[in-house]
């Protein structure tokens, strides 16, 4: 049996969304002719999302762009960019907010240097890679920052910042949308002072080792499913709308962030 993961936007109030939104893609892939479509989502612990995207039994997950374009390079396939009707999406891309206290005094980027910055991993688009490039164009002598605090997750990042443990974190769009519609306590006591660059959507993936036929009735099993009138609250919940099929390549602009933020000599976020 295949294995199939959707951790990225999985918020303990919306899990029935998502494992109903699961069924409608499994359904379709079904009838597309896919075969060991998994009945549920494998959760486990969240670090256990590296376990499942390097499996070669993957057939579904959803990915942060950087591993995508980084550590899983050479693990797991592109099969479909989503889009999501959260603010400052734009089609199929997204951004990242950079929250600050409610009451800092910052309005701008340059007003963070030296402060303390929580990330939750170094492997992150939103958390790390757009953030890296937003502030390089203003550090000196390859740093910005005071501190950086690794947290693990976004979550812990923004609690942080409202508690006063760190004075600024970046998080993507679509999961402080969510958070200010079903967990409003994990934004309390925050205020977005400005956004980052856009890049491509998370990325819906499977193992690099499926053929072309298994991705092509994937990413038609996904358009079924988006279009599925049965499943379309939960879709709402999700704030998932639609899907597109673009090239590997579509992904390269994280890649340029990374070498922008090199090139203006801020390789680290530090």
């Amino acid at each position: 049996m295949s294995v199939a993961s959707l951790p990225m936007y999985d918020l303990e109030p919306l899990r029935n969304a998502t494992d109903a939104w699961w069924q409608a893609v499994a359904k379709a892939f079904r009838h597309r002719g896919l075969a060991g479509v998994p009945d549920t989502l494998d959760r486990g612990a969240f670090g256990d999302r590296f376990k499942v995207w390097s499996s070669p039994d993957l057939l579904l997950s959803q990915t942060c762009g950087y591993p995508l374009t980084h550590a899983f390079a050479d693990k797991v396939r592109l099969v479909a960019i989503p889009f999501y009707g959260a603010p400052h999406c734009l089609g199929c891309d997204y951004c990242s907010v950079i929250l600050v206290h409610e009451n800092s005094d910052a309005t701008r980027v340059k007003d963070l240097r030296g402060t303390r910055v929580a990330v939750n991993g170094f492997d992150s688009q939103s958390g790390f890679n757009a953030l890296r490039a937003s502030v390089a164009r203003h550090a000196r002598d390859g740093r910005f920052f005071g501190e950086v605090i690794e947290t693990g997750s976004h979550l812990v990042s923004a609690r942080s910042v409202a508690e006063g443990k760190a004075d600024v974190c970046s998080s993507d769009c679509v999961t402080h949308a969510l958070w200010s519609r079903h967990l409003p306590d994990a934004v309390a006591g925050t205020r977005v002072l400005t956004t980052t660059q856009h890049a491509p959507n998370l990325p819906y993936v499977t193992n690099i080792t499926r053929s072309d036929e298994e991705v092509e009735a994937m990413q038609l099993g996904l358009l079924d499913a988006v279009a599925d009138p049965e499943f379309a609250a939960a879709r709402a919940l999700l704030m998932l709308v639609g899907f597109t099929m673009l090239p590997r390549s579509t992904y390269d602009r994280i890649d340029a962030m990374e070498q922008q933020a090199a090139d203006l000599g801020y390789p680290d976020l530090a």
